[in-house]
């Protein structure tokens, strides 16, 4: 086991259970470990703590919790870079942002793939116009 001191205090992580982005994030290209953070509270949000620079942590979701027919599809190069098969399970993330107003908003044009199998992480660029890095979650209709 191994600990670092972040602002969540220290932490003790398993070194073979952390998340290598092999090319690290958008703009953050020196960042590559990661551990996700354990969840005290339920709930589609957790952390994901930077082994690199223990200053570094941001939140993530699985994007389908909120809209519904939100969909990636790794490629063939993707599910390489992922050390994945075109059977294995990954998982698609999205960074979650929370604006100075409290606005809250997924990253849906950076989706984050993730593969379980080999612990490899990859964050993509969509080309889709329908999604932006800052999209706000869906208002809900209050029943009357």
């Amino acid at each position: 086991m191994k600990k670092i001191k972040t602002r969540f205090g220290e932490v003790e992580y398993d070194p073979t259970n952390v998340i290598h982005f092999l090319e690290g994030l958008v703009g953050l290209d020196h960042l590559h470990n990661f551990i996700v953070m354990p969840n005290k509270k339920e709930g589609p949000l957790f952390w994901i703590q930077s082994v690199d620079d223990p200053d570094f942590a941001f939140v993530v979701t699985d994007p389908t919790n909120f809209f519904f027919d939100y969909q990636v599809k790794a490629d063939e190069g993707e599910r390489k870079k992922l050390g994945i098969g075109a059977e294995d399970e990954y998982f698609v993330l999205t960074i979650v942002s929370i604006s100075p107003e409290k606005e809250i908003t997924l990253n849906l044009a950076g989706p984050i793939l993730y593969s379980p199998k080999t612990n490899r992480a990859m964050q993509g660029i969509l080309e889709d116009s329908r999604f932006d890095t800052k999209t706000p979650l869906p208002q809900v209709e209050s029943a009357q």
